[in-house]
Protein backbone atom coordinates (compact mmCIF):
# COMPACT_ATOMS: atom_id res chain seq x y z
CA UNK A 1 0.00 0.00 0.00
CA UNK A 2 1.83 3.38 -0.91
CA UNK A 3 0.67 6.48 1.48
CA UNK A 4 0.12 9.38 0.53
CA UNK A 5 2.54 12.36 1.69
CA UNK A 6 0.53 14.46 4.31
CA UNK A 7 0.37 18.39 3.61
CA UNK A 8 2.17 20.49 6.73
CA UNK A 9 2.95 24.17 6.99
CA UNK A 10 5.92 25.50 7.34
CA UNK A 11 4.74 27.22 11.05
CA UNK A 12 3.67 22.92 11.37
CA UNK A 13 7.44 21.74 10.41
CA UNK A 14 8.70 24.54 12.85
CA UNK A 15 6.64 24.17 15.72
CA UNK A 16 6.14 20.37 15.55
CA UNK A 17 9.29 18.92 14.49
CA UNK A 18 9.54 16.36 17.38
CA UNK A 19 6.56 14.42 16.13
CA UNK A 20 7.39 14.86 12.45
CA UNK A 21 10.80 13.54 12.98
CA UNK A 22 8.95 10.48 15.01
CA UNK A 23 6.51 10.43 12.05
CA UNK A 24 9.59 9.91 9.55
CA UNK A 25 11.18 6.96 11.37
CA UNK A 26 8.26 5.26 11.25
CA UNK A 27 8.07 5.80 7.05
CA UNK A 28 5.81 9.00 7.27
CA UNK A 29 6.12 10.87 4.12
CA UNK A 30 5.32 14.87 4.17
CA UNK A 31 4.60 18.02 1.79
CA UNK A 32 5.97 21.75 3.25
CA UNK A 33 3.93 24.51 2.43
CA UNK A 34 4.65 27.99 2.51
CA UNK A 35 1.26 30.46 1.99
CA UNK A 36 -0.32 27.34 0.70
CA UNK A 37 2.41 26.60 -1.92
CA UNK A 38 4.38 23.24 -1.85
CA UNK A 39 8.11 23.80 -1.41
CA UNK A 40 9.61 20.71 0.01
CA UNK A 41 9.13 17.28 0.64
CA UNK A 42 10.66 15.30 3.67
CA UNK A 43 11.10 11.61 3.00
CA UNK A 44 12.13 9.12 5.35
CA UNK A 45 15.79 7.45 4.53
CA UNK A 46 15.77 3.88 3.49
CA UNK A 47 16.23 1.57 6.47
CA UNK A 48 19.58 -0.22 6.13
CA UNK A 49 18.24 -4.33 4.85
CA UNK A 50 20.24 -7.12 6.27
CA UNK A 51 21.58 -9.47 3.44
CA UNK A 52 22.56 -13.27 4.22
CA UNK A 53 26.21 -13.88 3.14
CA UNK A 54 24.79 -16.25 1.07
CA UNK A 55 22.51 -14.24 -0.77
CA UNK A 56 25.35 -11.75 -1.66
CA UNK A 57 27.90 -14.71 -2.15
CA UNK A 58 25.11 -16.21 -4.93
CA UNK A 59 24.47 -12.40 -6.07
CA UNK A 60 28.40 -12.20 -7.30
CA UNK A 61 28.60 -15.72 -8.22
CA UNK A 62 28.91 -15.17 -11.80
CA UNK A 63 31.23 -12.21 -11.80
CA UNK A 64 34.62 -11.73 -13.17
CA UNK A 65 38.01 -12.21 -11.06
CA UNK A 66 38.97 -9.10 -10.16
CA UNK A 67 42.44 -8.59 -11.01
CA UNK A 68 44.41 -7.03 -8.36
CA UNK A 69 47.22 -4.83 -10.02
CA UNK A 70 45.05 -3.49 -13.08
CA UNK A 71 42.01 -2.59 -10.50
CA UNK A 72 44.60 -0.40 -8.93
CA UNK A 73 45.84 1.59 -11.59
CA UNK A 74 42.34 1.76 -12.58
CA UNK A 75 41.87 3.25 -9.20
CA UNK A 76 44.92 5.44 -9.33
CA UNK A 77 43.80 6.94 -12.78
CA UNK A 78 40.63 7.85 -11.84
CA UNK A 79 41.31 9.28 -8.24
CA UNK A 80 44.83 10.80 -9.41
CA UNK A 81 46.62 9.98 -6.33
CA UNK A 82 50.08 9.16 -5.62
CA UNK A 83 50.37 5.69 -3.13
CA UNK A 84 53.31 6.87 -1.84
CA UNK A 85 53.80 7.05 1.86
CA UNK A 86 54.91 10.16 2.84
CA UNK A 87 58.01 10.95 5.04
Amino acid sequence: MVQMAREITQRELRNESGEIMRALDRGETFVVTRNGVAVGELTPLRQRQFVAAEAAVAVFAGAPAVEPKRFRADVDALLDQDATPRA
